[in-house]
């Protein structure tokens, strides 16, 4: 008998557990937002040249929340890096709470755009990927997070075409949880012609980082496959 090959993942770092179980209220959205932790992780701790003493410096990384559907995991990110304080996280969605069911970039530091309404995200990162080469900044990277079912949304064919096309310098991620309504022949990369292609396991901490910090010519697409829940909280 042949052996069976399994993949040993890594769970989500400690630092976040404590921090995301004080986020209540919005179960509902809570595997989608479970689904991003390990992606979010990734960025803040190993690839974007941001912190919160550098959140308004004009040549920082710009990450943009697309799957702004329950940004539980998002918070627990930024708070675990401080930019902003773990006692935020105690009143998500409360009348006077900076945490909204949505993130606002006019209340939260580090959050760029205010995103939910889907298929918004990716085009908001190609005119802020633009914007950055119009003003010089070579080394200011985008980095986009956007959901399997957001794909569905016309706008988004446009800003992949678009960035394809001109050979823009940006990285989204989609995270694939079985979620979109309809399937595509050749699956998500076929959705981006022109784009760089890499697939992960979103929840494979080397496998991610890799994929986002490769060197490419053209936009960069990173598809991670992940369980539609992720119930160890």
């Amino acid at each position: 008998m042949q052996p069976i090959a399994m993949t040993i993942t890594a769970l989500p770092p400690d630092p976040l557990r404590p921090l995301i179980r004080r986020l209540t209220g919005d179960e509902k959205h809570e595997p989608s937002s479970h689904s991003t932790l390990d992606v979010l992780w990734v960025l803040y701790d190993r690839v974007l040249r941001v912190t919160p003493a550098t959140v308004d410096a004009p040549d920082r990384d710009r990450f943009l929340l697309s799957k702004g559907h329950g940004p539980a995991a998002y918070y627990a990110v930024l708070a675990a890096k401080g930019f902003f304080p773990a006692e935020w996280l105690d009143d998500l969605g409360g009348w006077d709470s900076p945490l909204g069911h949505h993130p606002d970039r006019l209340r939260i530091p580090g959050v760029e755009v205010g995103t939910g309404s889907l298929g918004h995200g990716l085009g908001l990162a190609v005119g802020t990927a633009l914007g950055l080469r119009a003003q010089g900044f070579a080394d200011a990277r985008t980095f986009v997070l956007v959901g399997d079912a957001e794909l569905d949304e016309g706008s988004n064919h446009e800003a992949i075409a678009y960035a394809g096309a001109i050979k823009l310098p940006l990285t989204a991620v989609v995270i694939d949880n079985q979620s979109a309504t309809h399937g595509w022949p050749g699956g998500i990369a076929a959705r981006f012609p022109g784009w760089d292609a890499a697939h992960v396991d979103g929840r494979d901490h080397e496998q991610i980082e890799n994929a986002l910090t490769r060197r490419h010519d053209r936009p960069n697409l990173v598809v991670a496959a992940v369980a539609p829940k992720w119930s160890d909280r």
